[in-house]
């Protein structure tokens, strides 16, 4: 672990730390707007609603330019839930639930040798953030039968997108204000 931390800046770990929180805080506003949606479907409010916490973990990737980060970002998060009890806990296998996006977002991008620094990229980021979130809670907890779970996951696919062009449109602003991406290490 140690390893991993000292590829990040003081300024990636910042910024990695404020994407978690905000990841995190947004949840208990978004969720309840998404189970309007959900219920009627019989599907998790995750999955519609995952678009917009997930673009946090985009949005740090690519504000540090790193690989790690997505998977720092979402370990974070798990830590942050674990910790304050909030909102989304799932207790210990948070640490399974919320790393897992950003382990797979890791893992793609590492594959393709990328960031998510293009519209297209971004939403990729999004939607694969969305669809292992999903998928991950659905396995630990939910267990939905198929016609539900392909709905599920159709709608994390559709909200992460959103996400991830959010993401991209939120970096470009902020690179407009003049917050440019880390120093790859």
């Amino acid at each position: 672990m140690k390893k991993l931390l000292k590829r990040f800046t003081v300024r990636d770990l910042l910024i990695i730390a404020a994407m978690a929180a905000l990841g995190i805080a947004i949840k208990p506003v978004v969720v309840p707007l998404a189970h309007l949606i959900s219920s009627p479907l019989m599907i998790p409010g995750g999955a519609i609603a995952g678009g917009l916490y997930m673009m946090w973990i985009v949005v740090a990737f690519g504000l540090t330019g790193k690989h790690g980060a997505p998977t720092l970002t979402a370990l974070v998060q798990a830590i942050l839930v674990i910790i304050t009890g909030f909102s989304g806990s799932h207790g210990a296998l948070s640490l399974l639930t919320y790393t897992l996006p950003g382990l797979l977002v890791d893992i793609v991008f590492l594959i393709i040798r990328r960031t998510p620094d293009t519209l297209p990229l971004a939403m990729l980021a999004g939607i694969l953030a969305n669809l292992a979130g999903t998928a991950g809670t659905n396995v630990v907890f939910f267990s939905l039968p198929l016609i539900p779970l392909l709905l599920s996951l159709f709608c994390a696919a559709l909200s992460g997108g959103i996400g991830g062009v959010i993401s991209h449109f939120l970096l470009e602003a902020l690179r407009r204000y003049g917050i440019k991406r880390g120093k790859k290490q």
